[in-house]
């Protein structure tokens, strides 16, 4: 297997992650109908608080593995290189154990009197098997990310994605005979047949890999410095140190989003039940977890790709003191995580309540149903500051600067805590998702102003800003404009849901054909950054140019 280049590497993840997160998107559907709102509602609290207990089990060490993999592979040193995986393997095995006993045991506690829904203890418990194998997947695909071999990562991901999306929806019919908090438990038990799939994915490369080298995960095993003789003289207790001062700082960043989603899904219950009601306040926690946040996380995958591409290039790169291409890689990474991560951005925001109603179809309640879907648009749009955070924030791990990442997370946190209890009485579920914005912008600009310090480089500058903010203001015109005209006179079927999808489709292509037409036409693309763009959205761009009169 060849090394991946970035944007090889960055379009294996995003394919990857795009399938992924369509088949993620498509398991809500069945299950949103199966449990209905308050149903996905104790899925999402039982999901989030396993999702940030998982990224508390790796304690960022798949990340801070790939840093030292690429370091240790780009100065020969093989065999470290796989000291350094084995010790990290046996770390994610008995954290795993542990955190997968403390989310069984504290289940109880944290439904019923962090998150007040009783009915969310027994999907808790039924997800707490998926850490028995997910830190070590964790693990495994840091090491081939580190390697620069992205496959992997990516097929084990869409496999994980169809086991979890068939158990999901099958135990969830079938237990619904039982009880609806059953059917959801064994929705959220979905997520552990994922785990024992994906794990069998990975596996099965690392096996592969074995045979190709000759009984090694390297290429090469290594001279000099890279000796086995030099590796087996480095402790655990020193890799440990190495990668937990590395990986600490790391989970702070890692958890940020996972860790805002379970805030959210804690506090909306007791924020908001005094005024809405609990059946209301749960419902809204089900809007928020089984809807906004599934379309929202469709944009920022491509920034996810390229995070997990950029640090082992940035940490080569910054190994060999090469700053200009540390310069250059910032620049191109960001510039196509924002330009490629908008159109999403605009589109689902613009068509948030036909894309809800066709993809999920109405809500429960008078209150959701005329709220669900600004809460989607509000939602997706704190992802475009999402994007910028988070891939600026890989950038950093790149080169090392952990304290000011740190620093970033516990500013942001502290801010979407104060301005989660601050806003909510004024504008109810709103100030919840505004704080998470107001969050990403603060992270996004703290991570810029700390790279800008350290070298020189340029996003998008004045002048192209200028044009993108034009662009965005007449796509909202027009796009806006368009969703109201579809929903008020665009009917050609007699069922409601199928209208809503043609609606969708409508505005999509008012908006994904507008998007690089006037991009092209304010100059916001050049010809060298298209050359730098992937082959499909380069003749995408052409073909734009050629519609405006440019070449």
């Amino acid at each position: 297997m060849a090394k991946d280049s970035l944007v090889k590497g960055t379009l294996i993840l995003t394919a990857a992650a795009l399938i992924a997160r369509f088949i993620g998107v498509f398991q809500k559907i069945p299950l949103v109908h199966l449990l209905g709102d308050k149903g996905m509602g104790s899925y999402t609290i039982a999901f989030n608080l396993y999702s940030m207990l998982l990224v508390i089990a790796t304690a960022g060490i798949p990340s801070a593995l790939s840093k030292m993999v690429s370091e240790k592979t780009e100065l020969g040193r093989q065999a470290e290189a796989e000291r350094i995986y084995r010790a990290a393997a046996l770390f994610a095995l008995v954290a795993g154990f542990i955190m997968a006993v403390l989310l069984f045991v504290l289940a109880p506690w944290y439904a019923r009197d962090i998150s007040g829904d009783p009915n969310a203890i027994l999907a808790t418990r039924a997800i707490a098997p998926a850490l028995l194998f997910f830190p070590l997947i964790a693990i495994m695909r840091g090491y081939f990310q580190g390697k620069q071999r992205m496959m992997p990562n990516g097929i084990s991901q869409v496999v994980e994605q169809i086991f979890r999306l068939i158990t999901a929806v099958v135990l969830a019919f079938v237990l619904l005979s039982v009880s609806l908090e059953w059917a959801i438990a064994g929705a959220s038990f979905g997520g552990a047949i994922g785990g024992i799939a994906a794990f069998a994915v990975m596996s099965y490369f690392a096996r592969k890999m074995r045979r190709e080298n000759g009984g090694r995960l390297s290429e090469r095993p290594g001279t000099g410095q890279g000796s086995k003789e030099l590796a087996n003289s480095l402790s655990y207790k020193t890799i440990y140190k190495n990668l937990l001062k590395l990986s600490i700082p790391i989970v702070f960043f890692s958890i940020t989003v996972t860790f805002i989603y379970t805030i959210d899904s804690s506090i909306i219950i007791p924020l908001l039940r005094g005024e809405l009601g609990e059946e209301v306040a749960l419902e809204l926690v089900g809007i928020l977890g089984g809807r906004a946040q599934s379309l929202a996380g469709i944009p920022i995958i491509l920034a996810i790709a390229l995070s997990q591409s950029i640090v082992p290039i940035i940490s080569a790169a910054y190994a060999r003191k090469d700053i200009k291409q540390v310069a250059n890689q910032t620049s191109r990474t960001l510039q196509l995580a924002i330009l490629s991560g908008l159109p999403m951005v605009l589109f689902i925001s613009i068509a948030a309540r036909p894309l809800d109603g066709f993809i999920f179809g109405y809500e429960e309640s008078q209150y959701g149903l005329d709220n669900g879907p600004y809460i989607v648009a509000f939602l997706t749009m704190s992802a475009m500051f999402q994007i910028i955070m988070q891939t600026s924030g890989a950038v950093l791990m790149g080169l090392g600067r952990m304290k000011p990442l740190v620093l970033h997370v516990i500013i942001g946190i502290s801010i979407k805590l104060i301005g989660s209890f601050m806003l909510s009485p004024w504008l109810g579920i709103y100030g919840i998702v505004a704080s998470t914005g107001l969050c990403f912008i603060v992270m996004s600009w703290l991570n810029i102003a700390a790279l800008r310090r350290s070298f020189r480089f340029k996003v998008l500058g004045t002048r192209r800003l200028l044009g993108l903010m034009l662009s965005i203001v007449v796509i909202a015109v027009v796009g806006v404009g368009a969703e109201i005209l579809t929903h008020s006179y665009v009917h050609p079927f007699g069922i409601d849901r199928l209208n809503e999808g043609v609606n969708s489709i409508l505005v999509g292509c008012v908006v994904l054909a507008l998007y690089p037409l006037m991009i092209m036409a304010t100059r916001v693309v050049t010809k060298e950054d298209v050359k730098n763009f992937p082959a499909p959205l380069q003749k995408l761009i052409a073909k734009a140019g050629r519609l405006i009169g440019r070449r």
